[in-house]
């Protein structure tokens, strides 16, 4: 066993509820605490000089000054695995362009797809290890990563496989995650329903034949796919052994009912959804999943994460990292700004970004400092926790621990 410490603070977030809002007097702060280490999971975490006295001849990592620490955070919606860059949407977006006009002029999702077609495997593993790499360095250990952009069975297949190449060199946690249905692509020749059923046809097998991804999502939009076939489609996935997520609700309400009706794990998004559905996914287990991200690359509102809280629901927070509507990536900036603006205590933040956002992912062994959990911790150099959210991503990461092992 290990013994890691002294900490200036441990913050645990031990015996934090599931759901529902949080105080910040709920959340236990171990001051000059130790992390017990046992093999890649945590044994025990209380006072330093107790644990170091219980446990003789047991090796001690000494950590120097002052350092605070969290559990390593959780990124459970992103997609980082794309070629091209969508700068010109952004500027375009910016002067006054909608949607639909980005699109006609070559922009949009269907440039990702071309871009991340024409670029070759190596440069689409290189770009995904440093996007990876970057994420690690804010302290993020758990990354969901999802298909998308390639839209054909080719394709998708080549984004997944490459996920899980990326996967035998990181020692963070990916979880990939088979967005075929992002969009029909403008060169599949038939209707929103025929692609759909391509994709269960000849996709999905392919996937689950590779064990390539355990889990389904898609767009359910007016400019995607349409409420009814987007639910037959993932009933059919269900039947096929996958796990679902949705993107729900992001500019017209109604899908987020449709996420919860199927057991998704989660619905992501939610920007547009209305206070009867709020209730609706706040009874369910399905998590509520706000991407702020989204929101500060579009210029739209935040996901009302206040009011879902207050429901009662699960909610967690993830960045949307992509090249399109949420390009920065930075899962804590995010994180800090949707606390200002839908007043968030630190509590429900770390919260969101840590078990919460573990639990969308179906993972339950992570996410809080507590024995027997995966020992991933991240640490700040500041003898105050609040600093972290207070710098809104400023602050660097000091020290990043994957199964108790300093990176």
């Amino acid at each position: 066993m290990k013994l890691i410490g002294p900490f200036t603070q441990v913050v645990t977030l031990a015996n934090l509820p599931l759901r529902g809002k949080l105080s910040d007097e709920q959340l236990e702060i171990i001051p000059d605490g130790g992390i017990l280490i046992n093999n890649d999971k945590i044994e025990k975490v209380g006072n330093f000089e107790i644990l170091k006295s219980e446990n003789q001849n047991i090796e001690i990592e000494t950590v120097e000054g002052e350092q605070i620490v969290l559990p390593a955070f959780v990124d459970s919606h992103t997609h980082i695995c794309f070629g091209g860059n969508r700068a010109n949407d952004f500027a375009m977006r910016n002067a006054g362009k909608t949607y639909l006009e980005i699109a006609e002029s070559g922009g949009g999702i269907w440039s990702s797809v071309q871009h991340t077609r024409n670029a070759s495997e190596e440069e689409l593993l290189k770009t995904l290890l440093e996007r990876i790499d970057f994420l690690i360095s804010l302290g993020i250990t758990t990354i969901e990563v999802k298909s998308g952009y390639g839209l054909d069975a080719e394709n998708e297949l080549k984004m997944l496989r490459i996920i899980k190449k990326a996967q035998e060199q990181t020692k963070a946690t990916l979880v990939p995650t088979c967005l075929s249905a992002h969009l029909k692509p403008r060169d599949f020749e038939g209707i929103n329903e025929e692609y759909l059923h391509y994709i269960v046809t000849e996709i999905l097998p392919k996937v689950k034949e590779e064990d390539l991804a355990k889990r389904v999502d898609i767009f359910i939009e007016k400019s995607a796919f349409q409420p009814e076939e987007s639910k037959n489609f993932l009933l059919k996935a269900k039947e096929l052994g996958f796990e679902i997520t949705v993107h729900a609700d992001q500019f017209t309400p109604g899908s987020s009912r449709i996420a919860v009706e199927v057991g998704a794990k989660s619905a992501d998004h939610l920007e547009a959804t209305i206070d009867d559905d709020i209730e609706f996914i706040a009874k369910s287990d399905t998590v509520a999943t706000a991407l702020p991200g989204a929101s500060l690359g579009l210029g739209e509102k935040f996901t009302p994460a206040r009011k879902l809280l207050n429901a009662g629901a699960i909610v967690a927070i993830a960045s949307d990292w992509n090249p399109g509507s949420a390009p920065m990536g930075n899962l804590i900036t995010q994180a800090s700004i949707l606390a200002t603006f839908e007043k968030l205590t630190t509590a429900e933040v770390l919260a969101g970004i840590t078990f919460r956002s573990a639990f969308a992912l179906g993972l339950e062994d992570r996410g809080k400092l507590e024995g027997g959990l995966k020992a991933d911790f991240v640490t700040f150099k500041t003898n105050n926790f609040q600093n972290v959210l207070y710098n809104q991503g400023s602050l660097e990461a000091e020290n990043v621990y994957i199964d108790g092992k300093l990176l």
